[in-house]
C-alpha cells in the first residue's frame, strides 16, 4: 500500500475554497480537528481517491497511518484545520496559516485592538466587507505582493465559509478568535485569592503591567476590553462581543471612581482587594 502513493506524499493541491468545502464537510462537530470518525472518514476517501478504488481495511490503515506520521505534528491522534492545510493547499496559499505566522499575539489586547479596527460600526460581528478589510490589510502589511485582489476574495469567502459557525454571513468575536493565533488567557497563571498579600501584590503588579501597554499607569480603551475579555472567560467561558461590551461597562462604573473612562492602577488594586 505504502508503495502506491509517492514518497513525497504529494498529494493534488486544492483552492481555499476547495479547502473550506472539505474541512467543513468533515468536521462536523466544528471543533476545529478531525478526529473519531470524522478521520476516519476522511482518509477512507483520501485513500479511494489515491487508489481509485474502494480501499480494504488494510489499505485504509496504512494511508492514515502514513499521512498521520507525516502531518499530526501534535502528535494527539486528530488533524487540526492548520495541520490539513499543510497537506492540501499549495505553500503559497496556505491562508489559514498566514495569519498565525504573521499575527502571534501574545496578549488578548491587541486582539481586542484588532476586532475595534475592523468592527467599525461596533455591531459585534464582522460582515464580509469588514472582513476582506481584515484579510487585505494584513496580506499588504506582510509584504505578499503577489496575492491578487482575486486571492484576497477567495481567501475572504473561504475564511467566512470555516469560521462562521451558524452561516448568517456574520464572524462573531469568538469565531474571530479562532482565526487568529490569540495564545492562553493570561489570567489563568494566576490564583489572586489563593495567595499571600505579599504574592497577591506581586501577581496583581504583573497583571496590571501585562494590561497596560500604553504604560501609562491607567488601563483604558482596548486594555480595559483584553482585561474584561480574559477577566470574563476565566470565570464563564467565552463572551459575545455586546457581552463583553456590558461587562465592561459594569466594570468601569464599579471601578473608574474619579469618572474618566480610565482604571487607574490604584483603583483596579481596590475593586480586586489588593493593597498596594
Amino acid at each position: 500500500m505504502v508503495d502506491a502513493i509517492d514518497g513525497s506524499l504529494g498529494l493534488n493541491k486544492i483552492t481555499a475554497t476547495e479547502f473550506a468545502k472539505l474541512w467543513t464537510s468533515f468536521d462536523i462537530n466544528q471543533s476545529g480537528y478531525m478526529e473519531g470518525n470524522e478521520l476516519n472518514s476522511f482518509f477512507y476517501d483520501l485513500a479511494k481517491d489515491l487508489l481509485k478504488k474502494e480501499p480494504s481495511e488494510d489499505e485504509h490503515n496504512s494511508v492514515k497511518t502514513l499521512f498521520m506520521a507525516a502531518y499530526d505534528k501534535a502528535r494527539d491522534g486528530r488533524i487540526s484545520m492548520n495541520e490539513l492545510a499543510k497537506m492540501l493547499l499549495p505553500e503559497d496559499e496556505e491562508f489559514l496559516l498566514f495569519f498565525r505566522r504573521r499575527i502571534p499575539l501574545n496578549s488578548s489586547v491587541t486582539f481586542m485592538q484588532i476586532w475595534r479596527r475592523y468592527d467599525k460600526n461596533r455591531s459585534g460581528f464582522l460582515n464580509k466587507a469588514e472582513l476582506r478589510n481584515f484579510v487585505s490589510d494584513y496580506i499588504t502589511a506582510s509584504g505578499c505582493e503577489s496575492v491578487t485582489t482575486d486571492q484576497v476574495d477567495e481567501y475572504t469567502s473561504s475564511i467566512m465559509a470555516l469560521f462562521d459557525l451558524n452561516s448568517d454571513g456574520l464572524l462573531t468575536l469568538q469565531d474571530m478568535a479562532r482565526l487568529v493565533n490569540v495564545s492562553q488567557n493570561f489570567l489563568l497563571q494566576f490564583r489572586i485569592e489563593d495567595g499571600s498579600a505579599e504574592q497577591r501584590k506581586q501577581d496583581f503588579e504583573k497583571i496590571f503591567q501585562h494590561y497596560d501597554q500604553s504604560n501609562t499607569g491607567a488601563l483604558e480603551g482596548v486594555e480595559v476590553d483584553g482585561f474584561v475579555k480574559d477577566m470574563m472567560e476565566t470565570i464563564r467561558g467565552p463572551l459575545t462581543a455586546s457581552e463583553l461590551d456590558d461587562v465592561k461597562a459594569s466594570v468601569l462604573n464599579h471601578c473608574d471612581v474619579n469618572g474618566d473612562g480610565k482604571i487607574q492602577k490604584s483603583e483596579l488594586a481596590v475593586c480586586l482587594s489588593i493593597h498596594i
